[in-house]
């Protein structure tokens, strides 16, 4: 099993991580002025993707996966790159960038649940807790009883809530599937197995913004392709080879704080006081999560 390993410059790059995956938020709605969500998904992919072949090319430790390693990871790219960013920036434009992350952050809570039968850590009851804690917290959040909730938004929130799954999904199963030491090249063939995917998606929705590579989408795509998917994957993915995956993830609680400040410093968003306490449930039960410590399954503990 993975073991925890904190030290500061761990934790110094995680801080960069949460910075870069918070400010992705701002971003994602300044691209989608210039570009179609599934054009600006695959954009980030492809920047990403570049940025971590460089990193490949220059790091000392030889490239270590055969061929059925990088067949499981650019198939692992479909649901950690091309749905993960696709369902994700296809509701972003119905939903304010803050509250989009917190919905996207419910991640550790369906780690936590995936864990169990993948990983084979079973819940404790305090898991269980803050999971149903952060159920309730997404119902206050979307307020589905409200007269003034559109059908949109409710279905833009569902796409981020499976954007959401699909990402933990694919957590789970990389921890699974590859050693510590083959992580980080798997996340780069994952990058460029949700670039193949999200390409020709991109290619043949017939609506949407064709790129216009002007100033601003250019620096929207220095952010989410370089620090926000290179840069904070590499750091995720080293992370990820050290501890485990409920744990880990839930550390990722900061980043919806850190989202919500941004957006309200920057683009004036607010929040009534009914999602003001569905945000608190869904930060509250994702950090119990990250307090608790999944128990390993004795059936599989050999």
């Amino acid at each position: 099993m993975p073991r925890s390993a904190w030290d500061a410059r761990s934790a110094g790059l995680f801080g960069l991580t949460v910075l870069a995956w918070a400010g992705n938020y701002l971003f994602v709605r300044i691209g989608l002025d210039y570009a179609s969500a599934l054009w600006l998904a695959a954009l980030r992919a492809l920047v990403g993707a570049a940025g971590l072949a460089v990193w490949a090319v220059l790091r000392p430790q030889a490239l270590s996966l055969d061929g059925r390693g990088r067949r499981d990871a650019l198939l692992l790219g479909i649901p950690n790159t091309a749905l993960f960013l696709g369902l994700w920036f296809v509701a972003a434009s119905r939903v304010a960038a803050g509250q989009a992350a917190v919905v996207i952050y419910t991640f550790p809570l369906w780690v936590a649940l995936f864990s169990a039968p993948v990983l084979g850590r079973r819940l404790t009851t305090g898991h269980i807790a803050a999971v149903s804690v952060g159920f309730g917290g997404i119902v206050l959040l979307s307020q589905p009883w409200s007269a003034g909730a559109s059908v949109g938004s409710s279905v833009a929130l569902a796409e981020l809530l499976a954007a959401a799954v699909s990402w933990a999904i694919a957590t789970v199963l990389f921890q699974r599937r590859f050693r510590a030491e083959e992580l980080p090249e798997a996340n780069l063939w994952q990058l460029v197995g949700g670039s193949a995917a999200l390409l020709p998606a991109a290619l043949l929705v017939p609506f949407g913004t064709v790129p216009s590579f002007g100033g601003p989408l250019l620096l929207s795509l220095v952010w989410l392709g370089v620090f926000g998917t290179a840069f904070a994957y590499a750091v995720w993915f080293a992370l990820l080879a050290r501890m485990p995956a409920a744990t880990l993830s839930a550390y990722s609680f900061l980043v919806p704080l850190v989202a919500l400040a941004l957006s309200v410093a920057f683009v004036g968003e607010r929040i009534d006081g009914v999602q003001a306490g569905g945000i608190a449930l869904v930060l509250a039960s994702i950090y119990g999560v990250a307090r608790g410590r999944p128990a390993p399954d004795p059936a599989r503990a050999g």
